[in-house]
């Protein structure tokens, strides 16, 4: 189990209205502001994929700020744990 003060990285899908509609923006702004780091992008299925690193209340900050956003609505999340990246700085938007 994991504290509140380590370090995870989550593989996150997010399902919903969630293209269109300033999301991938929105996150990105999210996670520099609580300082997380990783990637997001929309999925051709009309999903959106991130990769998120950071402690578990960070990510729950950011997930909490992107469902804030106007417009935005999550119908579900795939969400896995998967290996962390010691060398990984900031946080984009990722494009195909």
């Amino acid at each position: 189990m994991f504290t509140k003060r380590e370090i995870v990285r989550k593989y996150i899908r997010f399902y919903g209205w969630v293209q269109a509609v300033g999301f991938r923006f929105r996150a990105m702004e999210a996670a520099r502001h609580y300082g997380a780091t990783g990637w997001v992008r929309n999925e051709y299925d009309d999903s959106v994929s991130m990769e998120i690193q950071g402690t578990e209340q960070v990510i729950d900050d950011v997930i909490a700020a992107i469902e804030r956003g106007t417009y935005i609505r999550i119908d579900r999340m795939e969400v896995k744990t998967i290996p962390t990246d010691p060398e990984e700085r900031g946080f984009q938007v990722k494009y195909h």
